[in-house]
């Protein structure tokens, strides 16, 4: 009886164990979080830009007479401070340079915070380096005033030059200032007023990604709360309190969600010649052959004498060799189904990324290369 009873408790613990294990591999394995794949309507960054001056340079600032809107910038700035320049002076100042201003304005950002700004010269100054931004206005797009930037700058770059020579480490017409900007007014954003309904936006567009996430938001709150409405934007039926609304947002933001498989897709860049391509792409049996052509110019130039004392001048005679090669191409089977043997079958052809770029296109176009194509 005893025994009956041991093996009964291991039958069940058996059991139990191949339970436990079904359930782990049903759970997502690339599960990624919300906050991950999607973003609340409304809370973004808003840019911000304007133009101001830089003082301070060792003579490494703006030539006024090819930029003339640097003297003019000065001049009215000195006017307003109670300085006036008589007209027609022509200031030739080496230590000032006309540069733009850009900063990113932070969602529910306050009055006093401060901001990262970066100052790009706008002319010919050929270093910011050791300057020191002035009081500048930052503008929205709406034209209005959201921060005051000003402070000296940090610029990476280094350079040096004598006797005609120059020599240049990284760029030094721009630089950064951490917490070079004050805010001067926040960004009005109101969360829910809508009777509480929020939109979550996806990143990517994806039918099936929004199909997933409106499921697991209603299971994680044991209710519909989530609707979608398109591939991209899901509706949330959230609380109105705003301490209970924030609650309920860093709660959706936390649901693990397994976004699906992004479609089949190679990307070609035609100006480094890089190939990048993702898991799911595919190649359907095919015969490629491919070959180059070169074509070699040589030209040496020689030098014909006239016969002593003959009435004859001496000429330079070029003297061109033309020289055709073509390299033996031979039909190669490409074929894969998973990554790797995608990439093996395409190394397996020798070709340069340049040359990879056409035999994509054409595998493309035969209907081998099951993926899109995308040029940046």
């Amino acid at each position: 009886m005893r025994q009956n009873g041991f093996r009964s408790i291991k039958v069940r613990l058996t059991q139990l164990g191949t339970v436990l294990l079904m359930c782990l591999l049903a759970l997502p394995v690339h599960a990624e979080r919300i906050r991950e794949l999607a973003n609340f309507a409304g809370v973004r960054d808003n840019q911000l830009v304007g133009y101001g001056l830089v003082v301070g340079l060792d003579s490494t600032g703006d030539q006024t007479t090819q930029a003339p809107f640097t003297g003019q910038s000065l001049t009215n700035m000195l006017s307003q401070l109670g300085v006036t320049i008589p007209p027609g002076t022509n200031m030739q100042l080496r230590n000032v340079a006309a540069v733009m201003v850009t900063a990113d304005l932070p969602p529910f950002s306050r009055p006093g915070q401060r901001l990262d700004i970066v100052v790009s010269s706008i002319a010919n100054a050929r270093s910011l380096r050791g300057g020191t931004l002035l009081m500048t206005p930052l503008k929205g797009a709406d034209g209005d005033t959201y921060a005051i930037a000003q402070g000296n700058m940090l610029v990476g770059g280094a350079g040096a030059q004598a006797g005609g020579s120059s020599v240049q480490i990284n760029q030094q017409a721009s630089g950064r200032i951490p917490g070079g900007a004050l805010v001067e007014r926040e960004v009005a954003l109101n969360l829910g007023g809508n009777g509480g309904m929020l939109e979550l936006q996806l990143n990517d567009a994806d039918f099936g990604t929004v199909q997933r996430m409106v499921a697991a938001i209603n299971n994680e709150f044991g209710q519909s709360v989530a609707y979608a409405r398109d591939g991209r934007v899901i509706a949330l039926d959230g609380p109105l309190d705003p301490n209970a609304r924030v609650n309920f947002m860093a709660r959706v933001e936390n649901v693990q969600v397994t976004p699906t498989e992004a479609p089949a897709r190679v990307v070609l860049n035609s100006r480094t010649g890089s190939v990048v391509m993702n898991s799911a792409v595919t190649l359907r049996q095919a015969a490629v052959a491919h070959g180059s052509l070169s074509i070699m110019i040589d030209t040496r130039f020689g030098v014909s004498q006239p016969a002593p004392l003959g009435q004859g001048q001496t000429v330079v005679v070029p003297d061109a060799d033309i020289n055709i090669e073509q390299q033996e191409a031979y039909l190669q089977i490409v074929e894969g189904a998973q990554l790797n043997e995608v990439v093996n079958a395409l190394n397996a052809l020798g070709a340069t990324p340049q040359d990879l770029m056409s035999i994509l296109e054409a595998l493309k176009a035969s209907g081998s290369l099951r993926a899109e194509l995308e040029v940046i």
